[in-house]
């Protein structure tokens, strides 16, 4: 039987249920398109609450995206690269957070770092306000974005495999000098890649933040939240800023599905 060259073999039916779902996907931001007002577009996200949100959100995000590297690459390294008791519990309540609600995760964080919570009064003695506070927006965007890095780093780790690990190390290269020279150069584009996914997690995060930290503008209130109020007060300026949201996660997924290309993985390629 004759395959069709431009399909590799894949029968017709699964193309066809291929961009049904793909249309499922689209249609909606063809809805948002058709929505925005043009006219007025710059001066509905350029106002003051606006650029706010946006600001706020950008520097949360990336304050966030740095924790995730700082403590998410290590972990993933741990799960990777050592055999433990436990390590398929502890993989899977570091990877809790995907499928946790969001709201969920924000009650956990509350009752773990607000006033009244598990860890509270400490900091409440040492002079910190944490819940309801910028910090706490970092805190609940790390928190859903973290095993998004750990999950992309840990699966890259495993792929690549110990080779080269082996080799520095036989040639004398101790653990750090094998990770800062060998490992994290061999993976750097999976490093960039969930790094830039945890970003876009963090930029789009809603309901762990609106239940730990609040809405709070300048202070708490990221993007997402000031979209989610101007939809009842202005539905026209949350479209506008829906449009702003919808371009920015085209521009992330672009970078990081770039920076996923199987064959970056590869040194010397």
């Amino acid at each position: 039987m004759r395959g069709d060259a431009g399909y590799s073999g894949v029968p017709r039916w699964v193309v066809a249920l291929a961009a049904i779902g793909g249309a499922f996907v689209l249609l909606p931001l063809v809805g948002v398109l058709t929505h925005v007002d043009w006219a007025h577009f710059i001066q509905l996200v350029t106002s003051p609450s606006s650029i706010s949100a946006l600001a706020l959100s950008l520097v949360t995000a990336a304050a966030s995206t740095a924790l995730c590297v700082i403590f998410g690459v290590p972990i993933a390294l741990v799960l990777a690269r050592t055999r433990f008791p436990g390590q398929r519990v502890v993989r899977g309540l570091v990877l809790l957070p995907l499928v946790l609600p969001p709201v969920v995760g924000g009650i956990a964080l509350l009752y773990t770092y607000g006033r009244f919570g598990l860890l509270g009064p400490t900091f409440t003695v040492l002079g910190i306000q944490i819940a309801f506070s910028t910090g706490a927006v970092i805190l609940a965007q790390t928190f859903v974005s973290m095993p998004f890095l750990v999950l992309s780093f840990e699966g890259a780790l495993r792929s690549a495999g110990t080779r080269y690990e082996a080799i520095a190390a036989t040639l004398g290269a101790g653990p750090t000098t094998v990770l800062r020279r060998v490992t994290l150069p061999m993976l750097a584009p999976a490093l960039v890649s969930g790094a830039v996914l945890s970003f876009a997690r963090a930029l789009g995060e809603f309901g762990a933040t609106l239940t730990f930290a609040g809405s709070l503008q300048g202070t708490t209130q990221t993007l997402p939240l000031d979209l989610y109020f101007q939809l009842e007060n202005s539905p026209t300026t949350a479209v506008a800023l829906s449009l702003v949201l919808v371009a920015v996660a085209i521009l992330i997924v672009g970078f990081a599905y770039r920076g996923a290309r199987p064959d970056l993985f590869l040194p010397g390629s």
